[in-house]
C-alpha cells in the first residue's frame, strides 16, 4: 500500500457513539417506509434466508425474486436439498449463472443434515465451516434469522460504509477491510440486528448506487464525510477495469435417430455439472470454414464423427470476463467409436428430453431451437 493511505488508515478515526445513535434512528425510520417487499423478507426462516443470500451474490434482486421463488417451491427445506440429485437442483439454478453457488448450497445441505441433524447452525464457526458460507453470508443469515449480532459487508454496505467514512483509496485492501468490518460492528444496534443490516444494504442499494448517488434522498446525508467533502463520486476508489477475452467457439447439435447428441460439462469447464451440445473452440472467420474445423475436436470430445450441416444460428455473450460468439451447425453422424480418449459423458436424447436437462443459457436457446423445428 502506498504510504499516503498508510498513514491515511492509521489516523483513521470511526464516528462517534453519539453519531452512531442518531444514525441508527434515521436509519430505521427510513427502512420503514422505504423498503421494498421481497419474499425473503417474509420469513425468518433460516434456510430461506441462506438461500436468498447465496442468489445475490453477483446477482440483482430483480433477477432473483423468481428463482428464489421456483427454487423454494421445489425444495422447501434442507432436507429436501440435501435429498435432491446434483441435476435437478442445476436445473432449477439453470440461467442464474455462477453456478458453482449451486453446487456449493446443496454440499452445504448435506453436511447440514448430515452433521447438523438438518439444523442451520446457529454460532458463525459452525456455518462458515459449510461449502459456500464466507464471513459476510454468515453474518446475514445469522443476523436476519436470529437476531444474532453480527455485521455484514458485502457490495452495497462497503460502498455506503465508505463514503459514510470518506474512506479513500481501494476498498479491498487489508486495512480498508478492517477499516469497515469494524465500522460495521460498532454501528450495530443491541437488538432487531438482521433489520438493521437489510436497512444498511436497502440504503446502498436503492439511494447510495454506484454511480450518481441520490444524496438529497439520502436520510443519513448530513452524516456522510463523503457529501461534505463532495467526494461521494470518487469514493470507493475504482478498481481495475476489466480486461475482456474475445471468444470463438462453435457448438454442434448432432442428430442421429431421432435423437440429438448431449454431453456432460466436467470439472473445471465453465458449466461445470450442466450439459451442452458439443462445443469447441475454432479459429476459423467464415462458416464453411468453421464447419471443417468441427470434425477432429468433436471426435476427440465426444468420439463421435460428424459430418457438419446446415449454419443454425449464431449467439453473442457474455460469461465473467468472456466475450464469447457461438456458430451452431447442424450435423449428422458419420461413425461412432467410444474411445478412452474421449473426454466427456454424452447422451443420446429425445428433442423433447431436453426440457428436463440442465443447459448452459446459450444450450437451452439453441436447444428450443431444436424443439421447434423438430
Amino acid at each position: 500500500m502506498p504510504r499516503q493511505l498508510e498513514e491515511v488508515f492509521q489516523e483513521f478515526v470511526l464516528p462517534d457513539a453519539c453519531w452512531r445513535r442518531t444514525f441508527r434512528r434515521r436509519l430505521r425510520n427510513w427502512y420503514a417506509r422505504a423498503a421494498r417487499d421481497l419474499p425473503w423478507r417474509q420469513t425468518r426462516n433460516a434456510y430461506h434466508i441462506w438461500v436468498s443470500e447465496i442468489m445475490l451474490q453477483q446477482t440483482q434482486v430483480a433477477t432473483v425474486e423468481p428463482y428464489f421463488k421456483r427454487f423454494i417451491r421445489a425444495f422447501p427445506s434442507v432436507a429436501q436439498l440435501a435429498a435432491a440429485t446434483e441435476q435437478s437442483v442445476l436445473r432449477h439454478w439453470e440461467g442464474l449463472g455462477y453456478y458453482r453457488r449451486a453446487r456449493q448450497l446443496h454440499a452445504a445441505a448435506k453436511c447440514i443434515v448430515a452433521e447438523h441433524k438438518g439444523k442451520i447452525p446457529r454460532d458463525a464457526a459452525h456455518l462458515r465451516d459449510l461449502p459456500g458460507i464466507g464471513r459476510y453470508t454468515a453474518g446475514a443469515i445469522l443476523s436476519i434469522a436470529f437476531d444474532a449480532r453480527e455485521p455484514i459487508l458485502e457490495a452495497n454496505t462497503i460502498r455506503l460504509l465508505a463514503r459514510l467514512l470518506a474512506l479513500r483509496g481501494e476498498v479491498t485492501t487489508a486495512k480498508a477491510q478492517r477499516i469497515l468490518w469494524k465500522f460495521a460492528t460498532e454501528i450495530l444496534p443491541r437488538k432487531e440486528t438482521g433489520t438493521f443490516n437489510q436497512a444498511l444494504m436497502e440504503l446502498g442499494s436503492l439511494i447510495c448506487t454506484p454511480t450518481a448517488p441520490r444524496c438529497n434522498e439520502c436520510p443519513v446525508m448530513d452524516l456522510c464525510r463523503a457529501q461534505a467533502k463532495g467526494l461521494q463520486s470518487k469514493i470507493p476508489a475504482a478498481g481495475r477495469p476489466v480486461r475482456f477475452q474475445q471468444v470463438r467457439e462453435a457448438a454442434v447439435v448432432v442428430h442421429r435417430r431421432g435423437r440429438v447428441l448431449l454431453r456432460q460439462c466436467g470439472s473445471g469447464e465453465r458449466w461445470e455439472g450442466l450439459w451442452d451440445f458439443p462445443r469447441v473452440p475454432i479459429q476459423a472467420d467464415g462458416t464453411p470454414q468453421i464447419a471443417d474445423e468441427l470434425v477432429g475436436p468433436v471426435r476427440k470430445l465426444t468420439g463421435v464423427t460428424v459430418s457438419p450441416g446446415d449454419h443454425l444460428v449464431t449467439f453473442k455473450h457474455g460469461v465473467t470476463r468472456f466475450r464469447i460468439t457461438l456458430y451452431c451447425f447442424a450435423a449428422k453422424v458419420v461413425s461412432m467409436r467410444r474411445s478412452k480418449t474421449a473426454q466427456t459423458t454424452i447422451r443420446w436424447i429425445k428433442p423433447q428430453e431436453l426440457a428436463e436437462f440442465p443447459l448452459s443459457s446459450t444450450g437451452r436457446r439453441l436447444a428450443k431451437r431444436v424443439i421447434r423445428e423438430r
